[in-house]
């Protein structure tokens, strides 16, 4: 099947969507594109919009954010194969923390560092929201963590009586 098919046949898949799905694979790929962006920064510039150092969010959620952790994860992943750019682990993770952040949702980004099977030291970066794993959760157990930004939510940051 030519390139033409195969673009045709994509843009007919997406215009059936609805389109609330449409607005978040739109959202995502602007995402995408910001964290592409800011991956090319100092990291030093960058922690500070990431979330508070070494500060992890709660592992609980409710339903409707269980199913918004499934909607940005799924955006983010098939938006992430349609960019021209490269939109590996760092980029999916900010992407997917921003789209949460965004509706309020609190998340954790970690990176960690490992080993890949030559022996060659490897990067990794994945997003938790409540007990889901968002972006990057492929074989975890081979990474260390070397940092963690909690991005809380408004509501949690202000303490009880203030609520």
């Amino acid at each position: 099947m030519n390139l033409y098919r195969k673009v045709i046949r994509k843009v007919r898949r997406f215009i059936a969507y609805p389109a609330d799905l449409k607005r978040m694979y739109v959202e995502a790929y602007f995402y995408l594109a910001w964290a592409r962006v800011l991956k090319l920064l100092p990291f030093a510039k960058v922690a500070p919009s990431l979330g508070e150092h070494m500060r992890e969010t709660p592992y609980t959620s409710t339903t409707e954010q269980d199913l918004l952790h499934r909607k940005v994860s799924k955006a983010v992943h098939a938006m992430s194969r349609m960019t021209w750019w490269e939109s590996q682990c760092l980029v999916k993770a900010v992407a997917a923390m921003k789209m949460l952040e965004r509706r309020e949702i609190a998340s954790t980004l970690y990176l960690g560092s490992g080993r890949d099977e030559t022996g060659k030291m490897i990067a990794h970066a994945w997003l938790r929201s409540g007990s889901y794993y968002v972006t990057g959760n492929e074989r975890l157990e081979r990474y260390a963590v070397v940092a963690v930004f909690g991005n809380r939510t408004k509501a949690e940051v202000l303490s009880p009586i203030e609520r």
